[in-house]
């Protein structure tokens, strides 16, 4: 696997050229939002294929896969156009790649329930886990439910463990750190709120939970731990897994709501997996930054993996990025989240390039805006993805996460698909 940066003067057609590779094969495996109109800056992966096939009249990808004796799910990881239309005769299905992988990981991904599930199809097939975004909890204990039959159907037809995702979600749809404080400390609400996640889970055909309780005071700390594990005893009793997100901490005493309520080794030991949530200080109402730094991410992760086994932790990595307008005030300046193909669209049309920070490992940009108002976009590639993933394997982690998987990212997948064997486990 190679990252070509574009230069001046270069057009997709030269770059295919260059690394003798066809137009139509690079524009399938980096869906380039702008292919006639490349920004300098911008990335292009490159991925020599090892064993491709011609597709023949009755071919089918079972009647391939079977042919070359590899699965289904990696014909559609390593062609990624297959999941969006019938294959034909002349068609070229990769069978595997020339790069050598360096691991397997399991990889998890959040969607809300309203995703487009044409899109979604396009994901699957590089997910492990997948969970729903979100069940609220009513003031009795009761679940606060959400449409999510389609995704869980879905889901489990590519493979997929789909996972209902609970938080701290009030009727009134907010997210209220009091709710979880109530919950966290009434045994009796505890129970009613277990005994409606087993049953939904049991009803709805998930595979576990992903729970996500924020903004916890300092004094729940050692109830959400108790509350984690009973989770988890009572869920791992029907084979259902339960995996915790944690805040993206840096040391035990880190001050601040975000974090005090989180105890990594109490929460490690309780839940079956821990999701570190390594995104977000680039974030709406913050300075322009990159959305995950990776000089910030190996802070949180040095510290998580002194309290938690390695073979337990996904990584977090976000699969967005954001737009500041300048001059940046805080509390005034709000910035909005846009998708990492928007970002180079945006580029392309302002005629700007593309630069690319070596600390942070993540390419921004300046522009002026069609009001002639200065803004800063800070966003995610290929580079800034794999340096990511990477770390799997630096730190030895079972995996990664995504928030979230609403927003088209293929070059992220390939990246992925091209660096590790995604693990799929047995559906409950």
């Amino acid at each position: 696997m190679q990252i070509h940066v574009v230069k001046s003067g270069e057009t997709l057609s030269s770059i295919a050229q260059n690394y003798g590779l066809s137009v139509q094969y690079l524009q399938n495996i980096n869906q380039l939002p702008n292919p006639n109109d490349l920004v300098v800056g911008q990335t292009i992966l490159i991925i020599y294929p090892e064993i491709s096939h011609t597709v023949v009249q009755g071919d089918t990808l079972t009647s391939i896969a079977n042919q070359y004796g590899v699965t289904t799910i990696r014909l559609l990881r390593n062609n990624p156009f297959t999941t969006q239309r019938q294959i034909v005769p002349g068609d070229t299905i990769v069978i595997s790649y020339a790069t050598p992988l360096v691991g397997s990981a399991k990889i998890s991904g959040y969607v809300y329930p309203n995703v487009n599930l044409d899109y979604l199809r396009t994901v699957l097939p590089y997910l492990t886990y997948i969970a729903i975004f979100t069940y609220g909890i009513n003031d009795d204990g009761t679940l606060i439910t959400i449409d999510d039959e389609e995704i869980i159907a879905l889901s489990r037809d590519f493979g997929v463990a789909p996972l209902m995702h609970l938080s701290s979600l009030s009727k009134d749809g907010t997210f209220s750190s009091e709710l979880a404080s109530k919950v966290l400390n009434d045994i009796e609400l505890q129970e009613t709120l277990i005994e409606d996640i087993l049953s939904t889970i049991k009803e709805k055909n998930y595979s576990g939970l992903d729970i996500d309780f924020e903004f916890l005071p300092a004094e729940d700390s050692q109830n959400y731990v108790n509350f984690v594990s009973k989770l988890t005893s009572r869920l791992n009793q029907y084979g259902y897994i339960v995996i915790a997100a944690l805040a993206p901490k840096t040391s035990a005493d880190q001050k601040g709501l975000l974090y005090e309520g989180h105890d990594y080794f109490g929460i490690g030991a309780a839940a079956n997996l821990s999701f570190i949530m390594t995104y977000e200080w680039g974030y709406t109402f913050g300075p322009p930054m990159a959305v995950a730094p990776i000089n910030n991410v190996k802070k949180v992760l040095d510290y998580a993996v002194t309290e938690i086994p390695t073979d337990q932790i996904l990584m977090g990595i976000p699969s967005y990025g954001y737009i500041w307008t300048l001059p940046y005030e805080k509390g005034v300046t709000k910035a909005t989240s846009i998708s990492n193909l928007t970002a180079i669209e945006i580029a392309a049309d302002r005629n700007v390039e593309i630069f690319y920070d070596e600390t942070a490992q993540s390419p921004f940009y300046n522009f002026i805006d069609t009001n002639g108002t200065p803004a800063e976009v800070w966003f995610e590639d290929a580079r800034s993805v794999e340096a990511k993933l990477m770390l799997i394997k630096e730190y030895n982690l079972v995996g990664a996460g995504y928030w979230n998987l609403d927003r088209p990212f293929q070059q992220n997948w390939m990246v992925l698909n091209s660096l590790y064997n995604i693990l799929q486990v047995p559906l409950v």
